[in-house]
């Protein structure tokens, strides 16, 4: 079946009722796999002619036998007696969940493949830790794991005072209870998080200030001047595409290594291009206007471009 999908890939057409037909056919024939299987790894149990090891190898075999074999019968009776999905939706049969997804860019309606996640910084978009999970989670499942990532990261730094994560922001996805009592309890706040679809303000009121840290039990580990650091790098789209069209342009658009341990290999590879890109980008003094507005309210010293004219020559 998975060939056959190859084969109707591009062609404009599936035929749907030759797929249902097929799959009717390959589940009847597959009826007695499942107890083929559990008699062999009875009889497996009781060979003496088998070591341990080898019936520990077999056993594991058969069992991982037996559960792709549920899974592709699930699926495949989904198939047979599922309901018509939509139009412009695409779908991998054989996926564990069978949801499509329709999300993306505006230009392609459906997407579907792996859904990295990423954390980076929000003035020159250097990228701290990337989560690329098994399957197609909710957004908010990233943002905890990446979080410990960094934070991980930042206990192996010696200078002072030690770098921390003051504040997270992200789309309407990461509109979660949970997790917004979760991060407030580690001490960072989440005003850059909506929870509508009105755009936030990235110059609140001393009163709407005051309001948000008592909201978030964060009075004493947060300061007003945090807060109003946190508004203003707020979720920005436009932040956002320029570090995804970064990635884009170094391959990561497209897949070439196999399996989700591949997958993992490129992605982390084109952030790493793309860090030293940034990295290179801030030696050479080729910040943008919002970089250059976060180190005017950080109290950063300009860049030396004395220093850095020859390498900008």
């Amino acid at each position: 079946m998975r060939r056959f999908g190859r084969q109707c890939r591009g062609q404009g057409k599936v035929f749907v009722s030759l797929v249902r037909q097929t799959e009717t056919q390959l589940l009847a024939t597959g009826q007695g796999v499942e107890l083929l299987a559990r008699t062999a790894q009875v009889q497996v149990q009781r060979a003496t002619q088998l070591t341990e090891d080898q019936r520990e190898r077999w056993d594991t075999t058969l069992t991982l036998a037996l559960v792709t074999h549920q899974q592709i019968a699930t699926q495949s009776r989904r198939l047979t007696h599922g309901k018509p999905l939509t139009q412009r939706k695409i779908v991998n049969a054989y996926d564990p969940t069978i949801a499509p997804i329709c999300k993306g860019k505006s230009n392609c309606p459906t997407q579907f493949g792996r859904k990295p996640g990423l954390i980076a910084e929000p003035a020159t978009g250097f990228i701290f830790a990337v989560q690329l999970p098994v399957g197609n989670p909710s957004d908010a499942s990233y943002v905890l794991p990446l979080v410990d990532k960094v934070q991980t990261a930042l206990t192996q730094v010696t200078m002072r005072p030690t770098p921390a994560i003051h504040s997270l922001a992200g789309d309407l996805a990461l509109n979660d209870s949970k997790l917004r009592e979760t991060l407030h309890a580690r001490g960072i706040l989440t005003v850059g998080i909506p929870r509508t679809v009105e755009a936030l303000s990235p110059a609140p009121p001393p009163e709407a200030i005051h309001h948000l840290l008592a909201t978030a039990g964060l009075s004493r580990q947060r300061t007003p001047r945090q807060v109003q650091l946190a508004c203003a790098a707020g979720y920005s789209r436009p932040v956002v595409e320029s570090i995804i069209a970064s990635l884009l342009s170094r391959g990561v658009a497209q897949l070439r290594y196999k399996g989700w341990h591949g997958a993992r290999v490129q992605v982390g590879m084109v952030v790493m291009a793309h860090n030293a890109a940034t990295v290179r980008r801030i030696y050479l003094a080729r910040l943008s206007t919002r970089a250059h507005k976060f180190r005017r309210l950080l109290h950063l010293k300009p860049p030396n471009l004395l220093k850095n004219k020859e390498g900008i020559n």
